[in-house]
This record gives structure tokens, C-alpha cells and sequence, in this order.
């Protein structure tokens, strides 16, 4: 789990849908094997091949404090991460996502 400096992690639940859909973003579309999928992402496992060295685009704290500190609290920063997961998870299940997932 992500934390910022006052070690609130972040909530992830490690379902993997952000790491699915990598071409969508330019940030991330370098990380793309050719169908969406991260190049590190682990299918059988749902998790990082690369997890302790993976991208800064990929560590929600480091993205807070690059990018997002002067604009959002860390809870305001978690509740917007929050909900765009949610997004993913509910398209996912309402099949709209252009993803499949392994279950």
C-alpha cells in the first residue's frame, strides 16, 4: 500500500483493473505489452513483477507529492483515486470494460 509523510495507506484492492488498461493514459502507454495490459503486471497473481521498483506513475503517495500536493489534501487525493477505481470495478462488472479479467 501506498502512504504519504503520515503513513495513511492508501487503499488498494490489489484487483488489478488499473494495471489492465495502462494504453489509456499517456503517462502509463509505455508500459503497454500490446493489448492494455502492463508489461510488469502478473496475471496468475494479480500483482507487480516489479512492485518495490516499479514506475513513480504507478506509486499513488509519489504522484501525490509530485503533482497533486499543492492542489488536494492526501484524504481529498484518496477519495479521488477511490473513485476513479470504482469506475474501473464498475464497468468491469456491467462488462463495458474493454478488459478481461482472469477470474
Amino acid at each position: 500500500m501506498s502512504c504519504n509523510k503520515n503513513n495513511t495507506p492508501f487503499p488498494c484492492t490489489q484487483c488489478g483493473l488499473c494495471c489492465q488498461r495502462v494504453n489509456l493514459a499517456q503517462e502509463t502507454r509505455y508500459l503497454d505489452r500490446g493489448d492494455g495490459f502492463c508489461r510488469y503486471y502478473d496475471v496468475a497473481s494479480k500483482g507487480c513483477r516489479i512492485y518495490h521498483e516499479r514506475p513513480d506513475i504507478c506509486r499513488v503517495d509519489r504522484q501525490y507529492h509530485l503533482n497533486y500536493a499543492h492542489l488536494y489534501s492526501w484524504e481529498e487525493f484518496i477519495a479521488l483515486n477511490q473513485a476513479v477505481c470504482q469506475q474501473l470495478i464498475d464497468e468491469y462488472r456491467s462488462g463495458n470494460s474493454v478488459m478481461l479479467l482472469e477470474d
